[in-house]
């Protein structure tokens, strides 16, 4: 038996008011630059908190958008409720990513 860690290279998040999801589990209604925003996701899961990182949807089975938005993750805490194992954090928004921009080369932000 080992012990089961995703590590996440991004935050990926559900539509905003997906169906049968907390709020903590989707993307915001409205994007705001600077704002702190909490999140929650099923697993034990690690982020980086050494820098900014894309803000993605997931529309379920690893299908993923282009990156949405920059945040740094500020806090990830693991935690169980009803014998399943959760991460909840909260990040800040650091940069609203427009369609066509190319913000990131894989995990570095392009400077």
């Amino acid at each position: 038996m080992g012990i089961k860690v995703e590590f996440n290279p991004d935050l990926a998040l559900r539509k905003f008011g997906t169906v049968g999801r907390l709020e903590e589990e989707c993307l915001p209604e409205k994007f705001e630059e600077r704002k702190v925003y909490n999140f929650l996701k099923k697993g034990q899961r690690n982020y980086w908190l050494d820098g900014e990182l894309p803000l993605i949807e997931t529309r379920g089975n690893e299908q993923l958008s282009e990156p949405l938005a920059s945040i740094i993750i500020l806090e990830a805490t693991h935690f169980k409720k009803d014998n399943e194992i959760y991460t909840k954090g909260k990040y800040r928004l650091i940069k609203i990513i427009s369609e066509d921009e190319i913000y990131f080369n894989g995990m570095n932000k392009i400077k």
